[in-house]
Order: C-alpha cells, then sequence, then structure tokens
C-alpha cells in the first residue's frame, strides 16, 4: 500500500508505510501518473480539482479502479446547485468518461460518520477539518451544552439519518477490495434512525434532557436566507446541512455492501457510550 500526501508524514512513515509526498497540481500531472504505476486501486479522501488531478492520472496509469472521496450520502439526492459539492460532481463526471476506457469507479456512501457527536466533533479526530461544518454542536447535537436541533421534512416527520463510525467505513472499504466487480456506489451503515431517536439515545447516555430546537422547512429556509444576507458562511452550512437531513439527503433504505461483506458495524449507541465515557 502507497499513501500519497501533500507534505511528509513521518508519524505514518515509522509505522511501516510507505509515503509519497506528491503535488496534485496539473502541471504534474506526469510525476503523479509514474509514482500510479502498477497501483491497481485508489482509495481518494481529496476534494475539489486536486481529486480531478489524481483521477486523471490514475486513468492515464492505468489504475483498475478508483473510489472517489465520496463517503456521506447518495449522490442521486443532491440538490444542483450543491453548496455541499466541494468538487464531488465535476469527480463523479471525470470517473463516468473514463469507466468505459476500464477504469471501475464506485461511490462508498455511508451517511453520516458517527465522530460528528463525539466529544469535540469530527475535527477533534482530524476529520472534516476543511468542511466547516466538522466541531461539536455543527450539526444536530451538541452534547456538551445539551442541545439539539430536529429538522422535519415536508410530510411533518422528523428527517432520518444512516451513519457509520469511520473506523466501520475503513473496514468496509478494506472488505470491498476483494469485491471482483464494483457497482456505481457501495451502500454501508452502522445504523438508521430517526434525529428525534438520536437525541433520545443522546439524552440517555448523558441522563439528561436535551434543549430541543424543530425545525419545519419554512423557518430552515428563513434561517438560511438570514445567514446570507448576512454573509455568515459557517451558519449558512448548517442550515443546508439541516434541510439536506429533512429531505433525506443522508438515508438509504438498503446497504448492498453490509450483504456483500463479513463486517460487522458498532450501533450509534454502543459508540456514543464508548465516546463519551470519563466526560
Amino acid at each position: 500500500m502507497i499513501i500519497l500526501s501533500r507534505a511528509p508524514k513521518p508519524h505514518l512513515a515509522a509505522k511501516g508505510y510507505q509515503v509519497v509526498v506528491v503535488n496534485y497540481a496539473t502541471t504534474h500531472r506526469q510525476e503523479l501518473a509514474f509514482t500510479l504505476a502498477g497501483v491497481n486501486t485508489v482509495i481518494s479522501v481529496i476534494s475539489g480539482p486536486p481529486q480531478v488531478s489524481l483521477i486523471d492520472a490514475a486513468a492515464q496509469a492505468g489504475v483498475r479502479r478508483f473510489a472517489p472521496a465520496e463517503f456521506e450520502g447518495q449522490a442521486a439526492l443532491r440538490p444542483q446547485p450543491d453548496a455541499l459539492d466541494r468538487g464531488k460532481r465535476a469527480a463523479l463526471e471525470r470517473l463516468r468518461y473514463y469507466q468505459p476506457q476500464g477504469m471501475q469507479y464506485t461511490s462508498f456512501v455511508c451517511g453520516i460518520l458517527y465522530e460528528r457527536f463525539g466529544p469535540g466533533g469530527m475535527i477533534a479526530r482530524g476529520i472534516g477539518l476543511r468542511s466547516g461544518i466538522g466541531g461539536e454542536g455543527d450539526y444536530l447535537l451538541h452534547i456538551s451544552r445539551k442541545k439539539a436541533q430536529i429538522p422535519y421534512g415536508t410530510n411533518g416527520q422528523p428527517g432520518t439519518v444512516c451513519m457509520t463510525s469511520a473506523e466501520d467505513v475503513g473496514k468496509f472499504v478494506a472488505a470491498a477490495l476483494s469485491l471482483q466487480q464494483w457497482p456505481p456506489e457501495l451502500r454501508m451503515r452502522g445504523d438508521r434512525m430517526s434525529v428525534s431517536r438520536l437525541v433520545d439515545i443522546a439524552e440517555a447516555i448523558r441522563g439528561a434532557s436535551f434543549e430541543r430546537a424543530h425545525y419545519d422547512p419554512q423557518s430552515m429556509e428563513s434561517a438560511l436566507h438570514l445567514a446570507r444576507s448576512a454573509g455568515e458562511i459557517q451558519t449558512q452550512l448548517r442550515a443546508i446541512a439541516l434541510i439536506a437531513t429533512a429531505n433525506g439527503r443522508f438515508d438509504f433504505a438498503t446497504a448492498n455492501l453490509n450483504s456483500m461483506v463479513g463486517v460487522t458495524p458498532k450501533r450509534f449507541q454502543a459508540w456514543l457510550q464508548e465516546a463519551w465515557e470519563g466526560y
């Protein structure tokens, strides 16, 4: 296994991993393709133009399979334009272009990462550092402050989310490498529940009632409009994430990868209990 990075990673190298420092600029595509020579599968965790450059280099190097940095909800459920896109659509379009030339691709769909709801949020674990909404309290729950936001869809019901821990996502992805063929989408999940149930679990674990803010479609759109008028980018992203949740962006009825590999993911309540133990 080769790990590509923009900068040296001595902590990974010390563990025996081969780390190669690369430049994702289009002017360095030849060098990147040379680095990828002989590589069978690329799992990307970068986004935007650098990822498109990596896709181009992978195709040039003859890489057989490519998994873009998706790890969210289903692409078909995203609105256009999509404020949460971060170059994902462009990456998928480029992969569709190369597919007839022999490079398979799949989007690993995992829903919401459990780590969003741990102490400090995702960013405390080095995840979602550039998302703008990776901190504790940026999405649905602020467990330390015992606050919750519950978005409702046009059907009057609270949104439903599929969720997976980052550790289990890694296990699922590793197991998927043994599959002979990759469909366009491989969906995994550790749990699926309504946002109301998610808050119930958090309250039970913390042994306290949370202050619940309820949002219908109109109130969420109003909040987004106000944030745009004020130029508050982070508030806009939070409102957009709530709207996306109410619209089912992070929910899927079937998880095909769960039935294809032998991974038993951790349920949300067990994960959250462990995450907050000692706090």
